[in-house]
């Protein structure tokens, strides 16, 4: 097995360099910085490479020890690429709203929890005990409501063992519940986000769409690494399941064997992407 592979190129041309603008910026992520261009900071991917790395190291250990991993992005850009690795790998996920105490009162969600699994079997069921359609309008309406916030974490079964988050600012209460619980955290951090308190920093664009997603297929091509792992180590005969799957050959190819070689050092990508950007 072998952790999923990335490049400079494949993060350049997602936009991950791309900081904020220069006076939008955390003093504390100067070491990160490569420099500015047209008042926009850009991320030194070549600290970010090696980051990254590490961080896909500790996932696929996570989820080979068959640990949980849970993955939190609220924000828009976030919500859906989140929710996709997550069940892609068959984690857990916050995408909506990060309910203050969700893990630090673990014992409240979990009744919210079993509320949520009670409305779904009414609901669901077909077994509506002779309810009004009001009624039932109700119960939906509280249904959907929990499922937003609880869906994906309802079979986590208890707290994580690992979290990866998009945009500490956004999740700042996560991080804090996450740290008082000494739980490690994978965070991507823009130019105006805190280090402090982040086991596994990436240094990254947080906002782009692209970006994003190339974290997200990262880290769960990695914990399906971590799987495939831990059931060899165990003793599974992968070649007798019905359908085994590998990840890194279930990837698509993109083609870029065939691409005549390019420069992709960051001096010579920064600068006409930085005035594309400005532009």
């Amino acid at each position: 097995m072998a952790l999923p592979e990335f490049s400079m190129r494949q993060l350049l041309e997602a936009g991950a360099h791309f900081g904020h603008q220069t006076h939008r910026w955390n003093p504390k992520m100067e070491k990160f910085i490569f420099g500015s261009r047209s008042n926009i900071h850009i991320i030194d991917l070549s600290q970010s490479i090696p980051l990254l790395h590490q961080a896909l190291v500790k996932v696929r250990e996570v989820a080979a020890g068959g640990g949980r991993i849970l993955f939190v992005g609220t924000k828009r850009q976030a919500s859906e690429p989140i929710a996709t690795a997550a069940r892609r790998s068959a984690q857990y996920y916050v995408n909506h709203r990060w309910l203050g105490g969700t893990l630090t009162n673990w014992r409240t969600v979990s009744g919210s929890i079993a509320r949520l699994r009670e409305l779904e079997g009414v609901l669901d069921g077909g077994e509506t005990g002779g309810r009004l359609k009001k009624e039932l309008l109700q119960l939906t309406r509280e249904r959907d409501k929990l499922e937003l916030s609880l869906g994906g974490i309802k079979d986590m079964g208890g707290i994580p063992d690992l979290m990866f988050v998009i945009d500490t600012n956004k999740e700042a209460i996560a991080i804090q519940e996450a740290r008082k619980l000494n739980i490690p955290v994978i965070a991507i951090l823009d130019t105006n986000c805190n280090p402090d308190g982040i086991t596994y920093p990436i240094p990254g664009n947080d906002d782009a769409a692209r970006a994003i997603q190339l974290y997200c297929d990262l880290i769960a091509d990695a914990v399906l690494d971590g799987l495939a792992a831990g059931q060899s180590a165990a003793g599974v005969d992968l070649g007798a399941s019905e359908a085994p799957v590998e990840p890194t050959l279930a990837r698509e190819l993109t083609g870029e064997e065939a691409e005549p070689a390019v420069e992709t050092s960051l001096e010579a990508a920064v600068e006409p992407a930085a005035e594309e950007q400005a532009s």
